[in-house]
């Protein structure tokens, strides 16, 4: 059995894109997606509900992630357009909390209520 599991391992590993596709490099990222994804379906939201400490916390852990995913080697461009979309997605969400709290959002939503 030991030989079988070697010598998939090693078919495997012999196909760079198999290597890849098996490998931290991409299921990292990939599994990181429900973030990214998580933001964007909020856009859609009320603005009443988003969490401002939270929004500035995710986009500071993605514009750092960004950067740490062109600092390893090799490149995890996967990683960085993950961080990428989230930190957009959060800028927005940062954007629309503070129109909603500061800058009369709130009156006026309650004006038209």
């Amino acid at each position: 059995m030991a030989a079988a599991v070697k010598a998939l391992n090693a078919k495997i590993r012999s196909n760079k894109y198999l290597d890849y596709f098996c490998s931290t490099h991409f299921w990292g990222p990939a599994s990181n997606f429900g973030i990214p994804i998580a933001a964007v379906a909020d856009m859609t939201k009320d603005p009443e509900i988003i969490s401002g400490r939270m929004t500035g916390a995710l986009t500071m852990y993605s514009a750092v992630f960004m950067r740490y995913a062109l600092a390893v080697t090799p490149k995890n461009y996967l990683l960085f357009g993950c961080h990428f979309i989230n930190c957009a997605s959060q800028l927005t969400q940062g954007y629309r909390y503070m129109q909603y709290w500061n800058f009369g959002g709130r009156e006026m939503a309650l004006k038209a209520k």
